[in-house]
């Protein structure tokens, strides 16, 4: 009876500890939306995407959001660089991924696009605050 108490008290720690490390990421899976900054590491490594985390910072102050969206399945992954309204380097990195400028956009803003029809890039001025805002968005 005691090494059975004592092997099912060891599998309910290891369990415990378990979803004690996964639990975050399985919160994250699921969640709607999500606003963070580099330094919460967790959230960065989870959300964002490579072209996002290789995107020249164009302003010291910046922060990222995510958002699942239902209806037309969509995951949309931005970061909104304040203070500054020159989006130059980033419309140089874009060029430079690969990335084509669209004529027409839906939304005001300037819109790119590569290889998959899924993804498109927004690149957004802000009045106030000042910001530039972009966007990467996934429509399944």
């Amino acid at each position: 009876m005691r090494k059975s108490l004592k092997v099912l008290s060891g599998v309910i720690i290891v369990v415990a500890v378990a979803l004690t490390y996964v639990w975050p990421y399985i919160v994250m899976e699921f969640a709607g939306s999500a606003h963070y900054t580099e330094q919460d590491r967790r959230e960065y490594d989870f959300y964002t995407p490579d072209i996002l985390r290789e995107m020249p910072r164009i302003s010291s102050h910046y922060d990222f959001d995510f958002a699942n969206i239902t209806g037309p399945a969509s995951h949309v992954y931005a970061v909104r660089y304040y203070d500054t309204d020159d989006s130059s380097k980033v419309d140089d990195y874009l060029n430079l991924m690969g990335y084509k400028k669209q004529d027409n956009c839906h939304i005001e803003a300037v819109c790119w696009r590569r290889r998959d029809p899924h993804e498109m890039v927004t690149v957004s001025t802000l009045e106030s605050p000042k910001a530039i805002l972009v966007s990467v968005i996934y429509n399944f």
